[in-house]
């Protein structure tokens, strides 16, 4: 497999991460 492809999968995991814990943070607010 192209190591590009799973550097950009984990990229795109993490941001989607970040964003639904940000989402949760401002619920909280």
């Amino acid at each position: 497999m192209n190591p590009f492809y799973w550097l950009g999968a984990s990229a795109a995991a993490i941001l989607l991460a970040m964003l639904v814990y940000a989402l949760l943070n401002a619920e909280d607010l």
